[in-house]
Order: C-alpha cells, then structure tokens, then sequence
C-alpha cells in the first residue's frame, strides 16, 4: 500500500513528460489523484505494512495529514483540468492587470504537481528522520518549476526567493538531524537508528543539551518552510505569483509536512523530559506569527498576499496550540485539517476572481456578487471561515485551543491571542467585503465565463467540509485527531 501512494504519482508524473496530447495528459492527473485518493481511503480501513525496515510506516499523524494532502491534491486536480484548459485557449494575458503571458510546458506543469504529490506524499510516510529531510527538500525542488509558471519576472523573483530562503532552512533542519545524531550516541542508547519510534523507546537516555539544539534547530529549519514568523518571507511572493491551483496546495499542503516535520522531533522532546522546552519555543513563534500577520493583513493592496499572510496567521495558530499543550493538541491537530480545506477553497476562488478581473489588485475588485453569483458567495463563506465564524471548522478548533489556555490558567495568552483575531478579522472583512460589494469599475472589462463547473465545484467542495466539520466531526476523524494529539503530548 505505502509503495503504491508512491508509485502512483511518481509513474503519472513520468507519464505526463511522455504523453503529447494535452487532454490525455490532464486526464492522468486526475486519475492519478483519484487512484491516490483510493489508497489514501483504504489506509483508514487497514493497516499499512511497515516497510524498508519501518523507513516507511504510515502513524497516525502520517495518515491524517496524508489525507488532507490526498483530499486537497484531488480537488486541485479538477481544478486544473479547466485551469490548462483555459491556458491552452488563451496563452496572453494582461500583464499590467496582474496575469501574465505563459509559455510554459503544460508538460512540466503536470509532472511537477505530480511529483509534487510524491514528495508530500513521502514526507507523511517517512518514520527515519534523516529519510524526512530529504522528503522536505525534495518537496522544494518539485514544487519551484510551479512557482515559475507563468515566466514573468516577479514570478522569476518569487521562485529564486523560494529556493534560496527554503533551502536555508533546510540546511538548518540537517544541522538539527546532526545534532540528533549526537544526543543518540550515548553508550546508554543500545539503538542508534534514526526512527522516530526507536527515538521516542531511547528518550530517557539521549543527551538532554544536544536534543535541546537539534530542536531549536528542526523549528527553526522547517519553521522556514512552514512559514513560521520572521521566518516566513518567501511565502507572500510565492503564494502570490503562483498560479492559484499551486497556491492552494502551497498553503493547504506543503505547510502541514513541514509542520509534521516539527511535531516529530517534538514526539522525540517530549519522551526526553524536554516538553516545556518545546512548548515554551512553539508558543512565542506562533505568537509572533500571529501578531506577525496582523500587521501585514491591515490594507494589504494584493488579495492572493492577504491570503499568504493568512496562513502565517494560521500555521501560527496551529504551534501555538500544540505549544499550549493538553486539550489544546487536539485543537491544533483540527485547526491542521480546517485551515487546509479553508484556504485551497480561497486560493481556487482567488483563481476565478483573477481569470475574469485580470486583476490581483483589491482596490480594482468589486462587485464579485453581481458579476460572478456563485464565487462570490464562496469568497464571502470563505472568509467567514478563515476567521473562524460559527458554524465553520475553524471556530470549533480556535474554540478548543482558547478553552484550553483558560483551563491551564493562561488568560494573559489567551487574552492576546483573542486581541490578535479580532484585529486580524477587521483587516480582512475590509477587503473582502469591498471586493464582493458594490458595483463592477466601468473601466475593468470582464473575460471569460464567469461561473463554470469545473472552476466552482472544486471550491465548492472544500467549503462544504469546513462547514460540516464546524457542525459535526465523524468518530473516525475524531478518534484520528484523539491518537495524533496523544502522541504530541496533549489530551
């Protein structure tokens, strides 16, 4: 099972370098995310067999951020279908209006966000540490040519800027599997390997001061690609300039591998008596993320950024809880999963809006109501969503981490947390509402079909599981998000 979530995206992605009917080729990536969807399913129902001397074994945290990455790779694949569709229609757009002249092979495009999906997909599976670290990379080196798609010099800045801030802090991640390797090589630890169960039995023996920097130096370095603050400044020019079917999997996906990178060198903390020293360190990043993203978000000029800045919020979010610890573990691990279906659904919406005004400037968007009924009332339950309204996913699992705080007696973060939200809603209902209101600019002509199928139902989909999750949690997931949070130290 865990070679054939591999193998199948991998041999699409070779595929689609092969295959010269542009048709066929968007045909293998959605049959390629729907096989990989089928096996993603069929992990819930029986255990995968641990393979590669348990290098690959597929946990509890491993299958819950596998599905999201399966659920939003599918959704995104439909998208895409009509996406290339439309580039194939028509490849010159309105640079000045914010989208640009593409040449770029549809080819490459396909195999990337197929090999994309390999390398996240590999990243959920990894038990080995130092194998996760080449996932993550690996993830940076497929996900780069998507960023560049549209060939334009911004979207040349963005990917340079990609690299080079992601590649850091994948060195520093490396610095951190060294020192891991140090603190394991105490004569009282009779297993060296590097796997994480095997790390986690050890704990007591490893050497506390070298675990202590190979942590600080796993959130620093996956930090980076998680987009933790300060360490976030690639993410606003990549999520910008890409097109917005990679933004959603940018923000929805490759930010959850990389924070299951962090909550595994934690599992490895937390078996060492070192819990509140991580807690300690996840609570001022996702604070400063947080306060971070605030600021950013206050009359942001590009909608695509505001939604970037959004998820420096929300990744902030999801360390805070998990720093907070107890009940607020099982918050975060659901913030996790509303946060991902919540901001794909807004970047596929961004992408209908950006198609038909040509525009990624907020001041020159109004009236999405009027010209395009059904996007525009997904971009307004998409912002009641992102922050956190009732009955949507995210108020439940802000609920839960801000219950949590005043249980333990943390009112003062509590309080700044709250004070934070309220200043993050303010400055985002702005741009939202003034983008959905009102009337169209008379001299913003309007392109395309404003409302198709294949461009609505995506979205559509993510959104209604948001809502369904704020409403009702399934015992299955529940119990998923029960054992992930256990194994991160919370209740």
């Amino acid at each position: 099972m865990l070679y054939a979530l591999l193998l199948i995206p991998a041999t699409a992605a070779i595929l689609s370098l092969l295959v010269r009917n542009d048709l066929v080729r968007r045909v293998i990536l959605v049959a390629a995310s729907i096989g990989h969807m089928g096996f993603t399913v069929a992990a819930w129902n029986r255990q995968a067999k641990p393979v590669m001397n348990g290098w690959l074994m597929l946990d509890k945290p491993g299958l819950l951020f596998l599905t999201i990455t399966s659920i939003l790779f599918l959704a995104c694949s439909v998208y895409a279908y009509g996406y290339l569709a439309g580039q194939s229609a028509s490849k010159r757009q309105d640079e000045e209006e914010g989208t640009f002249f593409s040449n770029a092979p549809e080819a490459i495009f396909c195999a990337c966000l197929l090999a994309f999906l390999t390398t996240m997909t590999l990243v959920t599976v990894s038990q080995h540490l130092g194998l996760l670290w080449v996932a993550m990379e690996a993830t940076t080196l497929a996900s780069a040519p998507l960023i560049y798609f549209h060939r334009h010099h911004r979207s040349l800045e963005a990917t340079w800027k990609y690299l080079l801030i992601c590649s850091v802090g994948i060195a520093l991640a490396l610095l951190g599997n060294f020192f891991l390797v140090i603190a394991a090589s105490s004569p009282d630890v009779t297993d060296k390997s590097m796997l994480v169960n095997t790390l986690i039995r050890q704990g007591s023996v490893l050497n506390a001061p070298w675990l202590k920097a190979a942590f600080l130096f796993f959130l620093v370095g996956y930090g980076t690609k998680m987009g933790l603050a300060p360490l976030h400044t690639w993410l606003p020019d990549a999520h910008s300039e890409s097109p917005s079917v990679v933004s959603a999997l940018l923000s929805g996906a490759l930010l959850n591998c990389a924070f299951l990178g962090i909550l595994r060198s934690s599992q490895v903390c937390l078996a060492a008596g070192l819990g509140p020293f991580c807690r300690e360190l996840l609570v001022l990043f996702g604070m400063l993320s947080l306060g971070w993203a605030a600021i950013f978000l206050f009359k942001q000029p590009d909608y695509k950024r505001m939604l970037a800045y959004s998820s420096v919020e929300h990744v902030g979010i999801m360390a805070l809880g998990v720093g907070v610890g107890a009940g607020a573990t099982f918050g975060a691990m659901l913030h996790a999963v509303n946060h991902s279906l919540t901001k794909a659904m807004l970047f596929l919406v961004a992408g209908n809006i950006l198609a038909v005004y040509k525009t990624k400037t907020t001041e020159r968007v109004s009236g999405i109501l009027t010209v395009m009924p059904v996007t525009g009332i997904l971009w307004v339950a998409g912002f009641f969503a992102i922050v956190g309204m009732p009955p949507f996913g995210l108020f439940l699992s802000e609920f839960t981490i801000v219950k949590s705080m005043l249980e333990q007696g943390k009112v003062g973060i509590a309080v700044a947390f709250l004070s934070i939200l309220a200043l993050i809603f303010i400055g985002m209902s702005i741009a939202f509402f003034h983008m959905a209101q009102g009337r169209k600019k008379d001299d913003l002509p309007i392109h395309g079909n404003p409302d198709t199928a294949i461009a609505v139902l995506p979205p559509m989909a993510l959104g209604i599981l948001t809502l369904m999750l704020g409403l009702y949690i399934p015992p299955a997931l529940d119990r998923l998000l029960h054992a992930v949070a256990l194994a991160m130290g919370g209740n």
